[in-house]
């Protein structure tokens, strides 16, 4: 007999007591007591108790003690109150008295238990992802992220969006991450590129009159990855005309309010608080900060710019500063060998080393006090208010390699101390960012976002003159240390474009042969436009409170950027390449 599933295991409580239903799913867990054999039945919705008694089906009783872990089963019976009520699991007050049984499929020994909290290795858990997304917590996560794509969809159609589809086959930029390259048969010789962002073709879809467009879309990025990254992830792409950045921040800090409160009932406070660049790096030697601790940076490099010690003042001589974090109450909770280990975490980001100043019952106790005069010490305490008990941490460089390393140093602290609450969400702006940063591998200027984004109108003037000045119109939103978006107001004329690319070092013949098609584009009357783009996978993570990106997308791929499930990527017949012309020549490392 053909059975039809009647319920899904986790819909079923007290209300359906009496009924009769059939249930399909995978075996969690067999247990045999006799004249009665207990099973949880596992669907995507839950687990549910069926009870097979010999004195009601004996061939389902003989049948089910066949079954292992992981068969595919359809059962029917009739809904129960449960014996012994079980607190833990949602369906825990009933249980299902079975008639009849079927195995639909049987199962080997499962190389991974189906099972939260295994603690397998990952490796192993990617090998075998369709194993692993059985597991509840994998499939609350998918869900998750299925909740969020839909409730985005809703409230952008409802704002008045329209989700329009671009090309994934495009042109190659040289902006950026490095392209993933697709050789063209028909065209020999030439490639294509996996886009790193839909970014011209939205800002052509504003050109194109279509006033707001959405789009939640694949990416790809040929870059070396970390737990919140992939080599192809997906973002919520977003653009609109006629506006400021005043009118995309207020649409979207509106867009992430509604997805939190229906995601996890959690009520973001509108407007959400900004930060400058400026003040963000000044604070908390992060552009993305965590906002859910303090830890604060403190600058005193005007205080010891004439002290004794030498590292300090060479620091502040050679450009650079000297700031600290007060780990303020927690002093005592640090021995020498515990600084010591401060001292190398921070070494990774660049830091030469990490001076301390402690504070007990007995007074200052230091390695460097014997540098500063009583009146530099008393400074030094005052300025960042250090008391009995605490703890001051010191790194001196040039600013970028000390905001670096204090910043990541002031978030290992607060994991170190079980500061980090995560039931706690703070997000906030950070805006004013720079146009430009110089990369001293290139030896030139870079967009610190891309070269689309628009200079702030008091700052036209510093694209020739002094460009490391010059502001974008730009906006991040972060959570926790998590840039989740970033947007921009674009330019929007043909000549300040030209302008840009002329001070990202492009000659105009460059300039036209990589973006001829936007250049051109903006002759033909472009309105001013500007928009934002989520990561998508960062924010399912986020709201899934998970630490690590690859728990939210279905099949990701490993650090390497290997997929170990279908062992892509591969080698390719000779055949493959000779049709796209192409030759592999593998260079030894």
């Amino acid at each position: 007999m053909k059975l039809k599933r009647s319920h899904m295991a986790g819909s079923l409580n007290k209300s359906n007591i009496g009924e009769t239903v059939t249930l399909m799913g995978w075996v969690q867990k067999r247990r045999d007591l006799g004249g009665l054999i207990f099973v949880d039945l596992r669907d995507r919705t839950g687990i549910v108790q069926i009870v097979f008694d010999k004195d009601i089906s004996l061939d389902a009783f003989n049948l089910a003690s066949e079954l292992g872990s992981e068969y595919v089963i359809a059962a029917v019976g009739k809904v129960h109150q449960r014996q012994s009520i079980n607190p833990n699991l949602p369906t825990g007050e009933i249980e299902i008295f079975a008639d009849s049984l079927q195995i639909l499929n049987k199962s080997e020994t499962p190389p991974i238990y189906i099972k939260d909290d295994d603690d397998v290795n990952e490796n192993l858990r990617l090998k075998y992802r369709y194993l692993d997304l059985r597991k509840p917590s994998m499939q609350k996560n998918l869900m998750v992220r299925h909740e969020t794509s839909r409730i985005v969809r809703e409230f952008l159609a409802a704002e008045g969006f329209i989700e329009v589809e671009t090309p994934v086959l495009t042109k190659p930029t040289p902006e950026g991450a490095r392209d993933y390259l697709v050789p063209s048969r028909v065209n020999p010789g030439k490639f294509y590129a996996l886009p790193q962002s839909p970014q011209l073709f939205k800002q052509l879809l504003m050109v194109s009159g279509m006033d707001r467009y959405f789009q939640i879309v694949k990416c790809y990025r040929d870059e070396d990855l970390r737990a919140d990254r992939q080599p192809e992830f997906t973002q919520i792409d977003c653009e609109m005309s006629f506006v400021d950045a005043e009118d995309v921040i207020e649409i979207n800090e509106r867009l992430v309010q509604r997805v939190f409160k229906e995601i996890l009932n959690l009520d973001l406070q509108l407007p959400l608080p900004r930060l400058s660049y400026q003040e963000a790096m000044e604070r908390y030697g992060s552009d993305k900060p965590d906002i859910r601790y303090g830890f604060e940076l403190i600058d005193l490099s005007e205080l010891v710019k004439s002290c004794g010690f030498k590292v300090f003042t060479s620091a502040i001589e050679n450009g650079g500063s000297v700031r600290a974090i007060n780990v303020k109450g927690y002093g005592d909770r640090f021995s020498r060998k515990d600084i010591t280990s401060l001292e190398e975490y921070a070494k990774t980001y660049g830091a030469k080393g990490l001076a301390w100043i402690k504070v007990t019952d007995e007074g200052v106790t230091s390695p460097i006090a014997k540098f500063f005069s009583e009146e530099e010490m008393a400074a030094i305490l005052e300025k960042a208010n250090v008391e009995k008990g605490d703890l001051l941490l010191f790194a001196a460089d040039k600013d970028s390699v000390v905001f670096d390393s204090l910043g990541h140093l002031r978030n290992e602290l607060a994991k170190r101390l079980n500061l980090i609450d995560k039931n706690e969400f703070k997000a906030l702006w950070v805006t004013e960012f720079p146009l430009f940063e110089y990369d001293e591998e290139e030896n030139r200027y870079v967009a610190k976002h891309h070269p689309f984004t628009s200079p702030m109108e008091e700052d036209l003037a510093l694209l020739e003159t002094a460009p490391e000045k010059a502001r974008a119109k730009a906006y991040d939103i972060v959570i926790n240390g998590y840039e989740i978006g970033g947007g921009s107001i674009r330019i929007h004329s043909s000549e300040l474009q030209q302008r840009m690319f002329r001070a990202l070092g492009f000659s105009d013949e460059e300039a036209w042969d990589k973006f001829g098609f936007l250049l051109e584009a903006f002759k033909y009357g472009t309105p001013p436009h500007g928009g934002i783009a989520f990561g998508f996978d960062r924010l399912a993570m986020i709201l899934a409170q998970e630490d690590n990106i690859r728990q939210v997308i279905a099949f990701p791929k490993t650090q390497n950027a290997q997929d170990p499930m279908t062992n892509a990527p591969s080698v390719v017949e000779e055949k493959q390449l000779k049709e796209l012309s192409v030759a592999v020549k593998l260079e030894e490392k």
